[in-house]
């Protein structure tokens, strides 16, 4: 579905991505992991066209798309929750998921939809006609996600959900991204939890400074000695 080849992010003088070659295969739920400063978003950055600075190849079912703007990408069939969620405080629940259906006009979709982002988040029901700003962290999450989901986005990007929430909420999180994935979209996950990561993936990709350090599926390194030191604090 998604072919990352040989691809480079710079952001001045900074070379963030080095050359990094990765697959995403349609129906499976791919990670990254790494620390802070590894690669992980610059690498969707560029996939959803923020990433100006580039170079390499990225391929959606073999048609080039790096280059071209965020809205096109959007159109043909990715969406991103990005990092810190960026809902938009001052509009309502239902505002914030209607603006993510923006570049759609298929009106019986867009409502068919926003019925099945309420079905995975009931709280977003309940807040209906609340301010986004005023939602606990979780919920904004939810809706950062749900907002993704409101473009019928092929394939799912999700930068960092889970920071900043209690562990109660990150395991409601993981089990909607399989609930997600269990409905047929593909799901591209970055994230610094690496357990839970690991633990729903497919296959994994560790980033470090901007290379790839390790690759394998996720229960492979769910239970590689080198992964259990650096990153699940054996």
């Amino acid at each position: 579905m998604l072919e990352i080849n040989d691809l480079h992010v710079y952001y001045g003088g900074i070379h963030a991505v080095k050359g990094i070659s990765l697959s995403i295969p349609q129906g499976q739920i791919v990670t990254l992991i790494g620390a802070n400063g590894a690669g992980k978003s610059s690498t969707v950055r560029a996939v959803a066209g923020l990433a100006r600075n580039t170079r390499g190849s990225i391929l959606l079912n073999k048609a080039t798309i790096l280059g071209r703007d965020p809205e096109e990408i959007v159109r043909a069939g990715i969406a991103l929750s990005p990092e810190g969620r960026r809902i938009l405080p001052h509009l309502t629940v239902e505002e914030n998921l209607r603006l993510g259906a923006y570049a759609r006009n298929d009106k019986p979709g867009i409502t068919r939809d926003l019925e099945w982002v309420y079905s995975l988040f009931p709280r977003l029901r309940e807040r209906l006609w609340q301010k986004g700003g005023t939602l606990s962290g979780g919920e904004q999450q939810m809706l950062a996600v749900g907002r993704a989901l409101m473009s019928s986005p092929d394939l799912l990007m999700l930068d960092e959900p889970s920071l900043g929430l209690a562990p109660l909420l990150v395991r409601e999180i993981f089990s909607i991204i399989r609930q997600i994935n269990s409905q047929g979209k593909t799901v591209l996950l970055i994230e610094q939890n690496a357990f839970a990561a690991l633990s729903i993936s497919n296959y994994a990709y560790i980033l470090e400074t901007g290379k790839i350090a390790l690759h394998g599926p996720g229960q492979e390194l769910l239970h590689n000695p080198q992964v259990k030191e650096a990153y699940l604090g054996a």
